[in-house]
């Protein structure tokens, strides 16, 4: 069933906020039978999501009516991130420049264009302007031109200053210091006006093929389950967007994207992908010690040398004295006891920081994973009906540390190719999925592609005796000398799940106990954050096997689940019986950082998407 109207998706969403409201006191359905609780009686039943127990073979689900309705438009976006957005500008622009009919629909999984939005940021506009060559007239908010560019390596005392030379990575000079989910939302905002259908709150949770394999679009989350699988009362079908193109922008290691690179074997020919966990908050400092414009980036204390990572601390224009600060750690590091939170906040605490911000008050928190791959990282990036733009992939300038500039080119250069496509009088009456293959190689041809190749073996120069030491003569010799025009290529260390080594081998971290002024526990860190989920749905952080976080996380690792996480979500509590531990999930805090489903050292842990419009509230991070 096909409904005439373009707004189907606001429809459905007023039905389902009117069911709710009529239905909030629903029945639970019969408690699981054994065979439902777990294949092993003496592990506690933790998972409940249909992707680990089908619907099918679950006797409560028997006669509820699973139809979808289903709309067609001419490109689905899943995302709407800078990546995402400046895909469904681009195509609009062309379609309204050429007087083509084309329908462009952009699901986003926050509810708000920007709410799950976090980076540093420092951008660099060069694909701004490309897109939207008036963005100042447009009033986009760029308010801090980047006026002080510091770098140091940083000892437990000291700062040993690193000159920036011009031609290297970190040169900041012509970039702006930006709160990125402002940034979005501002782009959300011209997408619309030049017809563009945005539909936050609607998280894509399946992809969807043709009969011939193709991508056929993407089916929106379904509503009203219970914790315990179950279906509510209020319980809705999700709805399914059929594209002659489906565009996937997810973001850093995207749900859809997994299920892609499996069923096309996208990464048959590339090296595993590498992550690092960055994490951010936001404070009011002191009007004396507010630098507008300042960019400040360390590395060293408190990671050794052999932990890949660093900071920053950027000081923004944005009407009162604000600072945007954060800690990146590589999520390749080898000791389980280490906390990438507990790091953040520690390192908040040097000699060189501190100062800055004694007397502020912390008013934002949030985390979220990056891609660290690089070029050879890069999956295939089409198949039949579909492809993959900005940090699904891994466009990242890892030693620049940044995204945001390669990310909305490739959105654009994805839109140019797929609107050059899908118009030509040939394919128009073309049913299944369209590829477009012209896309990967407009990529190679452009300044994003030559940007990554300068850059690949930066990152994975790291791996060293020496480390951090050995990375930075790499990076100030072989760099400046060839410019990236090296003639080999160095590989990574492999996934970052594998390295972690058994906590036998490792030496427990003793960290200081924060003192509420300057670092924080994690709880009431995430409750900065805004993060929020229906309370009553089953757990979006799903494992394949419940036994497996205490038979070989916690036996083997001492549980890093409950460190690497910056939310609170993973803790090992004790049984009720009082003997031995269980896995506690406290799915409400997520924060979608997804640093679960790349770290686990089992790769037990399976992130999906939780009911739309759940997850973080960020109000410009």
């Amino acid at each position: 069933m096909f409904p005439a109207s373009r707004y189907s998706l606001q429809a459905r969403r007023c039905v389902r906020a009117l069911k709710t409201l009529q239905s909030r006191e629903h029945v639970l359905s019969q408690v699981y039978t054994a065979r439902w609780c777990s294949s092993d009686l003496s592990t506690p039943k933790i998972t409940s999501h249909y992707t680990v127990y089908p619907r099918e073979k679950d006797p409560r689900w028997e006669g509820v009516d699973m139809e979808r309705f289903a709309d067609e438009a001419d490109v689905v976006i899943v995302g709407g991130g800078p990546a995402g957005l400046s895909a469904a500008i681009r195509l609009k622009q062309l379609a309204n420049e050429q007087e083509k009919e084309l329908r462009v629909c952009l699901v986003e999984k926050a509810s708000q264009i920007g709410a799950h939005t976090l980076s540093g940021a420092c951008l660099e506009p060069s694909a701004l302007t490309e897109l939207l060559p008036d963005w100042k007239e447009r009033g986009a908010p760029l308010n801090t031109p980047v006026t002080e560019d510091k770098f140091a390596i940083l000892t437990e005392k000291y700062r040993i200053p690193v000159p920036i030379l011009p031609g290297l990575p970190m040169n900041n000079h012509g970039n702006y210091i930006v709160r990125l989910g402002h940034f979005v939302r501002w782009l959300g905002e011209q997408a619309e006006e030049l017809g563009v259908e945005l539909y936050p709150g609607y998280a894509a949770s399946e992809v969807l093929f043709h009969e011939d394999g193709s991508v056929k679009g993407i089916a929106t989350n379904d509503v009203g389950i219970a914790k315990d699988g179950s279906p509510k009362d209020i319980f809705e079908r999700g709805m399914e967007l059929h594209a002659k193109v489906t565009i996937f922008g997810e973001g850093c290691h995207g749900h859809l994207a997994k299920q892609l690179y499996k069923h096309f074997n996208l990464r048959e020919n590339c090296e595993p992908q590498t992550y690092a966990i960055g994490l951010k908050e936001v404070w009011t400092i002191d009007e004396k010690k507010w630098r507008p414009g300042r960019v400040e980036h360390t590395v060293g204390w408190p990671l050794n040398r052999n932990t890949y990572g660093g900071s920053f601390l950027y000081h923004l224009n944005e009407g009162e004295p604000l600072v945007a600060l954060g800690f990146v750690v590589g999520l390749d590091y080898t000791n389980p006891y280490l906390s990438p939170f507990r790091e953040f906040q520690r390192w908040k605490h040097h000699p060189s920081v501190a100062p800055t911000l004694e007397g502020g008050t912390r008013i934002a928190y949030g985390a979220r994973a990056l891609n660290e791959g690089g070029m050879q990282s890069l999956p295939k990036l089409t198949f039949p009906g579909g492809l993959l733009i900005g940090c699904s992939p891994g466009f990242m300038n890892v030693p620049k540390i940044k995204g945001t500039h390669t990310a909305m080119k490739s959105g654009m250069l994805a839109a140019e190719t797929i609107f050059a496509k899908i118009t030509d009088e040939s394919l128009e009456s073309k049913t299944a999925g369209v590829h477009v293959p012209e896309y990967a190689e407009s990529l190679k041809n452009s300044w994003v592609w030559k940007e990554l190749q300068a850059v690949r073996n930066i990152r994975p120069s790291f791996h060293n005796y020496f480390g951090l030491y050995g990375g930075i003569v790499y990076t100030g010799v072989f760099y400046w000398v060839f410019r990236g025009k090296e003639p080999w290529t160095l590989k990574h260390a492999g996934l970052d799940s594998a390295q972690l080594k058994p906590a036998h081998q490792c030496t427990p971290i003793e960290y200081p106990k924060p003192d509420g002024k300057i670092s924080f526990d994690l709880l009431s860190s995430v409750a900065l954050s805004g993060t929020n989920h229906e309370g009553d749905q089953p757990p979006h952080l799903t494992l394949m096997n419940d036994s497996v976080p205490v038979a070989q996380n916690l036996a083997i690792y001492d549980g890093p689940e409950q460190r690497f996480c910056p939310a609170g979500v993973y803790e090992y509590v004790p049984l009720e019986t009082g003997e031995g531990m269980r896995l506690q999930i406290n799915a409400q805090n997520c924060v979608h950082c997804k640093t679960c489903d790349i770290k686990d050292p089992s790769q037990n842990i399976n992130w999906v998407v939780p009911e739309g419009g759940g997850g973080p509230a960020y109000n410009g991070m």
